[in-house]
């Protein structure tokens, strides 16, 4: 037997500056066929957040380091919508991502549907087939926001094709061995345990009652129990039927295995929830059970939120249409390119300071300053390697805009005034290119949509207008007139910004 695979060691003794190359080494190392198979996979149980984009970009960087070197690659994400509803979540989001309580859909509806597969659970917003195809949608749609060419598979759709016809008969058809496999990993698990779930026929749910199986007519009789799932216990029918083997499905700890064998994974990377629980079994699994080899892991830290966990369930999630609100999609791309084993909060009131970064860590790769600290040469190194799978378009004549200075822009309406104020200050030079001032001119609504958002102390709006005549205190006017005096300097943007609080602390007591 193969030693077991440790996700946390992958390329963990590599040189390499970019974390995807090291893992990319581990790939080849294997010697796979082309394609080389990327998958991630996540149960449409919600709102898709921030955090099921961490899979899919995690694969995608490693997918482009073995394009690099002349692999062909496919990168595929599982929908497993064939799994049961076993709560329902505190909020949803319509096809274009905003967030809705579930004050504004049925709710009622969902909680009729709970043990029943997603798949066939209708869509709470009335626009796709199924529950399960809603929050699907969602997830590829932002996948294509960033760019990513991957292809979703719904495992519901596999079922019904068959695919996991040979891996049901596998399992059913050994079950003391895969009773033995499981069992060191799952207490439950004992003599009268056969690891397959129907469907009952009566009232749609996924029950856990086999009663008997019949691997040459391959189906299963079943009982429709009650199933004890999100801490609350949904109610079986006591329907007793058949059903096939296409009516049902494998427990999660050997449908992920099936899922490997089926669509030929090369690489896989996971949470680290998984890397402590699903992980150790499934290669187990695989091995010992399917008789073939678990693809090569990677595990990841998982992302906060503004400090706390991301939770489809509990409500606190950001997805990516909303980020795209406020970044430019190289940013946000950035920001997962960083190293995936250590833990990162998403903080909404610093979005400025990742706009930072980026800009810096695009500045590194033109050669426009040098990296900092003892590190420096590595952070140009993987600047010089990273930044073309961040940037669709690389080109040295872009611009960029400081976020904060564009914050400032967005304090008013009127564009060219905007443009007029960037050109003054500096940020955008007297030959740029049209095509580079627009890129950098984006910026000013999603900075204006951040400020809005956190209403933080550049959320104002100026307007041209005639001035009206007005008297003022003492104080007040002498704190304007230090604000003139700072214009008629020509202060930049950031030290007119300083200056205004700066006098009214001075002017404050007078």
């Amino acid at each position: 037997m193969s030693e077991p695979l440790d996700p946390y060691e992958v390329g963990s003794d590599s040189d390499r500056p970019f974390w995807a190359d090291a893992v990319a080494d581990a790939v080849e190392a294997r010697a796979p066929e082309d394609p080389i198979v990327i998958k991630g996979g996540v149960s449409p149980s919600g709102v898709p957040h921030l955090g099921h984009v961490n899979e899919i970009m995690r694969g995608y960087y490693v997918a482009e380091a073995l394009r690099d070197r002349g692999h062909e690659v496919r990168q595929v994400f599982t929908s497993d919508d064939k799994d049961r509803l076993r709560k329902i979540p505190r909020r949803l989001a319509d096809l274009e991502g905003n967030i809705v309580g579930l004050g504004e859909v049925d709710a009622g509806a969902l909680g009729r549907n709970l043990g029943k597969p997603y798949t066939d659970i209708p869509d709470p917003f009335g626009c796709c087939d199924s529950y399960g195809a809603h929050f699907t949608t969602i997830l590829r749609d932002s996948a294509e926001a960033l760019g990513v060419p991957i292809e979703f598979v719904s495992n519901t759709d596999l079922y019904a094709e068959g695919a996991f016809d040979e891996a049901v008969r596998t399992v059913l058809g050994d079950q003391d061995r895969a009773r033995e496999v499981l069992s060191q990993y799952q207490d439950k698990v004992d003599s009268d345990y056969v690891p397959f779930q129907a469907q009952c026929s009566e009232c749609g749910h996924l029950t856990e009652g086999i009663t008997a199986v019949d691997l040459e007519a391959e189906t299963v009789e079943y009982v429709c129990e009650d199933v004890e799932a999100g801490g609350e216990t949904i109610e079986g029918c006591g329907h007793e039927g058949t059903a096939s083997f296409r009516e049902g499905k494998l427990p999660w700890r050997f449908e992920w295995p099936a899922q490997w064998e089926i669509l030929g994974v090369d690489f896989e990377p996971f949470g680290k929830d998984h890397a402590e629980g699903s992980w150790p079994s499934g290669q187990d699994v695989a091995r010992n059970v399917f008789d073939t080899e678990p693809p090569v892991p990677m595990v990841y830290e998982w992302f906060t939120l503004n400090g706390d966990p991301l939770s489809s369930s509990s409500g606190n999630i950001v997805t990516v249409e909303e980020v795209l609100e406020l970044l430019e999609p190289a940013v946000l791309r950035y920001f997962f390119l960083k190293d995936p084993k250590k833990a990162r909060d998403f903080s909404i009131e610093g979005l400025d300071q990742l706009v930072d970064e980026f800009d810096r860590f695009e500045r590194l790769y033109f050669g426009e300053l040098d990296g900092e600290g003892d590190d420096a040469e590595r952070q140009a190194a993987i600047a010089e390697r990273a930044y073309p799978t961040v940037v669709e378009d690389v080109r040295e004549e872009r611009l960029r805009i400081p976020y904060t200075f564009a914050a400032v822009l967005g304090m008013t309406d009127d564009p060219d005034l905007r443009e007029e104020i960037a050109r003054r200050e500096g940020h955008i030079p007297e030959d740029g290119p049209e095509w580079a001032v627009e890129g950098a001119l984006s910026r000013v609504e999603r900075a204006r949509a951040w400020t809005r958002r956190t209403d933080n102390e550049f959320n104002y709006e100026l307007k041209r207008a005639e001035m009206p005549d007005v008297e003022f205190d003492a104080a007040t006017t002498a704190a304007l007139s230090d604000l003139a005096d700072a214009v008629a300097a020509g202060e930049d943007g950031e030290a007119i910004q300083e200056e205004i609080y700066e006098a009214a602390k001075r002017h404050a007591s007078r």
